[in-house]
């Protein structure tokens, strides 16, 4: 058995916690797919999108922009445990691998225009909307 508890504040009673969690759903937390979350925001001049990345490095990260269909993929690498002679693991929580996610937008992008930063875990894009084509006047020969 575990030394490790999980500490529930909103039950101080340890029956009433056993019994919340006997008629929990189960799921396997060990399994879960690593998720990206976005907020995209739009203006007149483009889209403005921010992205949580926590743990992965900025040289990780790759994002491509083909006409108005973005994608992000980054990959949160694994770091190397260390434990002295005798020492287990009680809980691991953290996580490592690659997600991505890709999302199309109503206007194509100006790629030769995008602005990228990254801080504190959070991909910033800045997307400015391509300008349309002015429409061409044809002679007729």
């Amino acid at each position: 058995m575990s030394n490790l508890r999980v500490l529930d504040p909103a039950f101080s009673d340890p029956f009433d916690a056993a019994f919340r969690r006997f008629f929990a759903p189960m799921h396997n937390e060990d399994n879960q797919p690593l998720r990206m979350r976005i907020d995209v925001s739009e203006n007149d001049q483009g889209y403005q999108v921010k992205a949580d990345l926590p743990g992965v490095r900025k040289e990780d990260i790759h994002v491509r922009v083909d006409g108005n269909v973005v994608r992000i993929d980054a990959e949160c690498k694994s770091e190397k445990e260390t434990r002295g002679e005798g020492d287990k693991v009680l809980r691991s929580e953290r996580y490592y691998g690659s997600m991505s996610r890709s999302f199309s937008l109503a206007s194509d992008i100006d790629d030769g225009k995008v602005q990228a930063s990254y801080a504190d875990g959070v991909l910033s894009l800045q997307l400015p909307k391509k300008a349309p084509a002015a429409a061409r006047k044809i002679t007729i020969a």
